[in-house]
């Protein structure tokens, strides 16, 4: 029906400027006289050019879209880039140019970027370039490229779609921590370990960039200068210290840090050479295995880059559900923004199993901390339960804190 309706509206448009054509040049004939003629040859041009308009194709466009790299980190930058091609060269006085996207990727903006006007004029090929700003976390899709083009009269419009998709994957931000291992204390709750995870010097099984701590005689001098920056040997570890993380999935306002904070951690327990597995608890339920190493990093970031807030169940819950196999982890680390007594009651039977159990509670950068929250984290502190205050934009100093406290 749509498509009815638009070739019915083009052609009657065809025939009011042929019409328009007729009457301007029969009113020169029966008028006569300098004025009807310079009406009529005025109005020549500009008909003539809008005639020749309406049998020119715009499916001779040839569109090619580019990015100027092809991994992205959430608050980074976005230059695309769009080339257009045609075999005729027939003079075009504005092009409109958009580039369809996604509905996340174009409320991101400061205005709408990712349409403009261009002057082609008699070019066969053409660029276009529009950059987004402070990209969003997700995965973004392009789905074509809307040409439009008309007279100047806006008696002609011409109007094509390009069908050219791409796919885009935005991974969570995070902060280089550096992080230090718990270690159980009973009562007293824990303490952070200055240590680095016990390794058999003996075997070396990779190389991993320098991190402080490392011993001189660790040093992989021939990577080093392959590399140009400072690498050293990883070795097996002869003593397991296996992390287990899971993350709250509840809708909430500052869910966009908590993934931030939780990628974060991730790659700073696997750069210190110890092994993590993840659950989130999202709608639907995704469990890794405890694992090291760069590919487990991979997968974990390319999950997160495309998680959502969509949990219809709390945290506790979830706890609850999923005992059985997070009971088997020596150190359990939970990463929400809401703290209830019931998360407290229930992350409080790990501990009867010797269990390390830390409740990373984040924060928007500048909220306060409630008396409750306070109350909250001594009734923890008592089940040997060790709750962290993390604030959006602060991470380096959570593990700092850990320290000391």
């Amino acid at each position: 029906m749509n498509r009815l309706i638009t070739a019915t509206r083009k052609v009657w448009k065809l025939i009011v400027l042929l019409l328009l054509i007729v009457i301007t040049f029969s009113y020169a004939m029966f008028q006569g006289g300098f004025v009807s003629w310079f009406l009529f040859y005025s109005f020549l041009p500009f008909s003539l050019y809008a005639l020749f308009l309406s049998f020119y194709s715009m499916n001779q466009f040839e569109v090619k879209r580019t990015f100027h790299k092809n991994e992205f980190i959430a608050g980074e930058s976005l230059k695309v880039t769009i080339t257009l091609k045609r075999r005729v060269a027939f003079p075009l006085f504005y092009l409109i140019v958009e580039d369809c996207i996604n509905n996340q990727l174009f409320f991101s903006q400061q205005g709408n970027r990712s349409k403009s006007f261009v002057f082609p004029g008699f070019q066969k090929e053409f660029t276009w370039s529009y950059e987004v700003e402070k990209l969003p976390r997700g995965e973004h899709f392009f789905q074509a490229i809307r040409l439009r083009t008309g007279d100047l009269l806006g008696l002609i419009e011409k109007e094509n779609y390009i069908q050219l998709e791409d796919k885009m994957l935005v991974y969570p931000s995070y902060e280089n921590l550096i992080y230090k291992t718990m270690e159980n204390q009973y009562d007293q709750g824990m303490t952070a370990s200055r240590e680095r995870v016990q390794r058999d010097t003996s075997m070396a099984i990779g190389i991993r960039e320098y991190q402080p701590g490392d011993r001189f005689s660790w040093i992989n001098w021939k990577a080093t200068a392959k590399r140009n920056e400072m690498m050293t040997k990883d070795f097996e570890q002869r003593q397991s210290h296996n992390v287990y993380i899971l993350m709250d999935c509840a809708p909430d306002r500052r869910f966009e840090a908590i993934v931030s904070f939780s990628a974060s951690i991730i790659k700073a327990i696997l750069l210190k050479g110890a092994h993590v597995g993840f659950l989130s608890s999202a709608s639907e339920r995704t469990a890794f295995p405890v694992r090291g190493g760069e590919s487990q990093q991979q997968q974990l970031f390319y999950h997160l880059a495309k998680i959502k807030d969509n949990s219809e169940v709390s945290l506790d819950r979830v706890l609850k559900v999923e005992n059985p196999s997070l009971s088997q982890s020596n150190n359990l680390m939970l990463v929400t923004s809401q703290l209830t007594r019931s998360l407290i009651e229930v992350a409080g039977r790990f501990t009867a199993n010797s269990a390390a159990i830390t409740l990373f509670l984040i924060k928007s950068e500048k909220e306060t901390i409630s008396q409750q929250e306070l109350a909250l984290k001594e009734a923890a502190r008592t089940r040997g339960i060790r709750v962290v205050f993390v604030h959006d934009g602060h991470f380096l100093s959570v593990f700092s804190e850990v320290a000391i406290r």
